[in-house]
């Protein structure tokens, strides 16, 4: 069976606090160690007052303490915005804390608007384009310390923390392959160049001391309920999240509405519904159908899902739905 993963943002919903958030963060990775996803990661985003993973190794931490076994990490850790030295010692922190199942995942994009981005980076330009070159040189401090007396991470030095490359781009597919590197694809909310990113992947790999063949991981959202009616409701807080996106508004993460008539414009819904349109939205019949397709088309190693639903306890029960549909949806041969 396929495996399946949990992306986390720890969102902020409206009416509740971010105490309240990261407690749910941490309540749904229980859910998600009981029912068997593999690996529960958090994300990297700032100024958003809808999301309270900014400071991702501290709610990796808090989400970790509060679980025995499921694997940790950041989905991801968006590097330009950070020193490789400074990452290097909190993951190796993390990883003594918690030995064995932390995992760094790596993006390069800011993780927000371009003001916020400007306060997080001292050289814009540089930060992006570095962006190869530090994840070797974290690659560095995270193994063995040399013997030329170099820079050491410590914590960090032989913490061996496992690093993925995260994208949206055909770029990214490029990078991850040259480098040997385990590949998630966030087709969650950038479905246009999945499966020409997944091909360039498996075709140009090189084998590294970590992995010896390609391994790719795929985002996807998932509101899943007893009906198709609820689940839809649900999911109307992830397409309000993203209309307002669309027109730079801020605010926490919106209450569910039974229709989004009157709510989007519909050039907003078009362009909406494109983004999303890989979301697993349904009753556990209607998921299974969807999910299974997914699988058909990209044929993934494994899945990563995110749960954008306002109340904790719908988006538990989607969390353990979900789990439900390992048994009928599994990988082509």
């Amino acid at each position: 069976m396929i495996p399946f993963s949990i992306l986390d943002l720890s969102p902020v919903a409206d009416g509740h606090s971010v105490r309240e958030a990261l407690d749910a963060s941490r309540s749904l990775a229980q859910v998600a160690e009981k029912n068997g996803y593999r690996r529960f990661w958090l994300a990297e985003h700032h100024g958003m007052p809808g999301i309270a993973s900014a400071a991702t190794a501290l709610v990796i931490s808090h989400v970790a303490a509060g679980t025995q076994s499921i694997r940790v990490g950041s989905g991801g850790i968006m590097l330009p915005n950070h020193s490789p030295l400074v990452i290097a010692e909190q993951f190796g922190t993390l990883e003594a804390l918690y030995p064995g199942r932390v995992e760094l995942g790596l993006g390069r994009a800011p993780g927000t608007d371009m003001r916020t981005a400007r306060a997080l980076r001292r050289n814009m330009e540089a930060g992006a384009e570095s962006f190869p070159h530090d994840i070797l040189e974290l690659q560095r401090l995270l193994g063995a310390p040399d013997d030329e007396g170099g820079l050491i991470a410590v914590p960090g030095m032989n913490s061996h923390v496992p690093i993925w490359l995260l994208g949206s781009s055909l770029y990214s597919a490029h990078l991850s392959a040259a480098l040997g590197l385990p590949y998630a694809f966030a087709s969650h909310f950038a479905p246009d160049q999945l499966l020409d990113a997944v091909e360039i992947y498996r075709e140009r790999f090189q084998p590294s001391a970590g992995l010896q063949k390609p391994y790719v991981m795929v985002g996807t959202m998932a509101a899943i309920a007893e009906t198709d009616r609820e689940a839809g409701r649900l999911f109307t807080s992830a397409q309000q999240q993203f209309v307002n996106l669309r027109r730079d508004i801020r605010r926490s993460f919106p209450r569910p509405v039974e229709t989004m008539e009157g709510v989007w414009s519909e050039i907003e819904r078009i362009g909406v519904e494109h983004t999303l349109r890989y979301a697993i939205v349904g009753s556990p019949e209607t998921a299974a159908d969807k999910l299974s397709r997914f699988i058909a088309d990209v044929r993934p190693d494994e899945i990563i899902v995110s749960t954008p639903i306002h109340d904790l306890q719908a988006r538990i029960r989607s969390v353990e739905l979900f789990a439900g549909l390992a048994q009928r949806a599994s990988q082509p041969a």
